[in-house]
């Protein structure tokens, strides 16, 4: 009997989920990667992982006729961003289901994200599009301080900051356009109001919203997540007026098929749309999602990948939070500990590491800063933000900074 394959396209912090799900399902996972290497870790649990050039159309098109003659390809995706659009190609030449690539690239870019949404009457916060130090001035001049300067092109924070005055701005304006940000297209950036208030995440399946959570930032200018908790604590109308966004904003960007997160800040206006992410939140979000509300975003999203049909029906409801490990210095990370003591906690269900002894550290002010999570669950908010300082506070580590390494 010919085996059933299911190939994903890159990786990305949900990988080890979506693998686990297809093989679950009777799926052979194959990934196709520009970097193996990545996915090392996979390879104990017999997933293959191919080169190909991921960023060229045509080599995905040869490599996935290839495996056909080996395999029936049920479906294909990918849980990355800069690769979803690609997986969206492929899906269609094939002839499997799949989001359209076009929405996808559209939404990538945040610019023209802002301009779909702005003319469909979506809150966003004032912005303008940028392409050099003159054009960041006056932009920030005419929206007025702070404001938030970030690539137009990009994901988890990367070479996002809030600029309070002019010093700042300059000062990221130089870092962004000075050869240290690595640019994923042309320089472009935009220059945003700083949208205050709360952050919200809300996440979507198809046209319907599964759960809103709450996102918790560490002190600016940068935004480095401390925890995600879900459901997050809405008077009915909020929670509504917060679904109706999300449904226009999937309406505005053509983006009613398979996952979506919306990020969204509470500010005077009400919700605003701070960034629509056109696919599968980053782990642990999937996680937290299914323990708060029992529905596996992940296996739903391979079942509409195949084509079977999906069970999006909320099974119970509990309270889930994510608090991230994030250092406060930069050096050398001498060790880190205390990993089964946090784990063995009543109500922690997940204790995770991003490093080992011996790592470099050095803070970029984004995602890459975290370098780990733990993630529990319990019937209500108290208990488990009770849970979560319990195993956090048996969690410790030592880092020797690079000054004292130099001495």
């Amino acid at each position: 009997m010919i085996r059933r394959a299911l190939i994903l396209v890159e990786g990305a912090s949900n990988m080890p989920r979506y693998a686990q799900a297809a093989k679950h399902r009777g799926l052979c996972p194959i990934t196709l990667s520009a970097n193996p290497a990545l996915y090392d870790y996979l390879a104990g649990d017999g997933i293959d992982v191919i080169p190909v050039d991921t960023n060229n159309l045509d080599e995905l098109i040869r490599e996935c006729s290839r495996l056909s003659e080996t395999y029936h390809i049920a479906g294909i995706t990918s849980a990355q961003e800069s690769a979803y659009a690609a997986a969206g190609e492929l899906c269609r030449l094939f002839g499997l289901p799949g989001p359209n690539p076009g929405a996808i690239q559209r939404c990538c870019d945040k610019f023209t994200q802002r301009q779909l949404l702005a003319q469909a009457g979506v809150p966003v916060p004032a912005y303008r599009l940028a392409a050099d130090t003159t054009d960041v001035e006056s932009s920030a001049k005419e929206l007025g301080l702070p404001v938030i300067l970030k690539p137009a092109v990009g994901i988890g924070s990367l070479g996002v900051r809030l600029c309070r005055d002019l010093d700042e701005l300059a000062e990221h304006t130089n870092y962004l356009l000075g050869g240290k940000h690595i640019w994923r297209s042309s320089p472009r950036m935009l220059v945003e109001e700083f949208a205050q208030g709360p952050q919200y995440l809300s996440e979507t399946m198809g046209h319907r919203v599964i759960g809103i959570g709450t996102a918790d930032f560490g002190s600016p200018p940068h935004f480095v997540y401390n925890q995600w908790t879900f459901p997050a604590l809405l008077a009915d109308d909020e929670h509504q007026r917060i679904v109706d966004v999300s449904l226009r904003c999937l309406q505005a960007l053509d983006l009613g098929w398979g996952p979506t997160e919306i990020e969204l800040r509470w500010t005077n206006r009400g919700p605003v749309v701070i960034e629509v992410n056109p696919r599968l939140a980053g782990a642990p979000v999937p996680q937290l999602v299914q323990l708060a509300y029992g529905v596996d975003l992940v296996t739903e999203h391979i079942r509409l990948v195949i084509g079977d049909e999906w069970n999006l029906r909320k099974k119970h409801s509990q309270v889930a939070a994510a608090r991230f490990l994030v250092p406060d210095l930069d050096g050398t990370l001498d060790w880190i500990g205390g990993e089964s003591q946090a784990a063995a906690v009543s109500g922690v269900a997940e204790v995770k590491f991003y490093v080992a002894p011996k790592t470099p550290i050095v803070r970029k002010g984004d995602c890459r800063d975290c370098i780990g999570h733990i993630v529990a669950t319990s019937p209500n908010l108290p208990q488990t933000e009770a849970i979560l300082q319990h195993a956090f506070d048996l969690i410790d580590w030592s880092i020797t900074p690079f000054t004292a390494l130099g001495e």
